[in-house]
């Protein structure tokens, strides 16, 4: 007689196997790039300009697609000029681009305060020619309580110093009047940072200055009203970057990519937490190649990455679906 053999049985606590990412399309209708604004809007994904070279002026298009394989151009020139790096969200049924830099290392570069909004991606209203926040590009920028908030940011992007560097806090009904909420929060002055809301907090993280003097933090902060700002940790156990990508999803902040100098090199690790303290990496087996300045998106109840500079320059986009029981957490 031979003996059956019985695999034991899994521990009732063992972890999931982490979702793995999709690759929805190798090749979007969009030339590859990265520093393009992006946002969620009328059920569709939406990308603005971005960068292609330090030695050339950033392109002014904006394509949309319902699904993140097809896409459309809704608009080749915009009216808008700072499109690499700028701050883009959507607020009052509009989308919104703000901010940027234009013209890379070439003369008659500058950095940008101009507010342009549009409810279709193809007709742009400049609501305001001069916010009342210094010229800047790479803040990080949120939706939050009815008004949109700008945080940070540098006022130079190739030539600047530290004191190009800012910790500010902006926000504004309207896009037009803007109030400033406080001239020095508690986290350092920053670019290339991200800003997201969990809850009833806006949340600021990472980010620092790349040149003439790199810098990168890996801390996270939180305020209730943009004012009072608390240290939520002042490292938390991703590697410190710039560059990278956070979005909220399945009441967490994910923080996805980015670069750093020290080592030198992209990132492809994914990280998520529940309050900005203690983070957990997804460990996916398929994941998108190392990368930074690629978009992030929450959509159709995924998380969406497109495009970004995973050497070389790429327009692919990638997607995540995280099962709401799916329970990261468990040892």
């Amino acid at each position: 007689m031979v003996a059956s053999i019985v695999a034991p049985a899994p521990a009732q606590d063992a972890v999931p196997p982490a979702p793995d990412w999709v690759q929805l399309t190798t090749a979007a209708g969009w030339q590859p790039r990265d520093s393009q604004g992006e946002v969620v809007f009328d059920g569709r994904l939406w990308i603005f300009g971005g960068w292609f070279t330090s030695h050339e002026a950033p392109p002014r298009d904006v394509w949309s697609s319902p699904d993140g394989r097809a896409w459309r151009q809704v608009e080749a020139t915009a009216p808008w000029r700072h499109s690499d790096l700028p701050m883009t969200v959507v607020h009052d049924g509009r989308m919104w681009l703000m901010g940027g830099w234009f013209n890379g290392r070439l003369p008659g570069h500058s950095a940008s305060n101009e507010v342009w909004s549009s409810s279709d991606g193809r007709t742009w209203r400049r609501d305001t020619a001069a916010a009342g926040w210094s010229p800047r590009l790479a803040g990080g920028i949120v939706a939050f309580k009815e008004r949109i908030w700008i945080l940070g940011g540098t006022e130079n992007y190739y030539f600047g110093d530290d004191t190009s560097l800012r910790n500010d806090v902006w926000s504004s009904a309207d896009g037009r009047d803007w109030r400033l909420e406080t001239a020095a929060a508690g986290w350092s002055p920053r670019a290339y940072h991200q800003a997201v809301v969990l809850g009833e907090h806006i949340y600021v993280l990472g980010g620092g200055n790349y040149v003439p003097r790199y810098e990168a933090h890996a801390d996270v902060w939180r305020s209730a009203d943009g004012v009072h700002w608390e240290p939520v940790t002042a490292e938390a156990p991703w590697h410190a970057r710039l560059w990278f990508s956070s979005v909220t999803y399945r009441d967490r902040i994910w923080v996805l990519g980015g670069w750093s100098n020290h080592p030198h090199r992209n990132w492809n690790d994914v990280w998520h937490s529940a309050d900005g303290r203690d983070w957990r990496r997804l460990d996916s087996r398929v994941v998108w190649k190392e990368r930074h300045e690629h978009s992030a998106y929450v959509f159709n109840d995924r998380i969406v990455v497109a495009g970004g500079h995973a050497q070389p320059l790429n327009a692919e986009v990638w997607s995540l679906f995280v099962p709401p029981d799916w329970r990261p957490d468990t040892p």
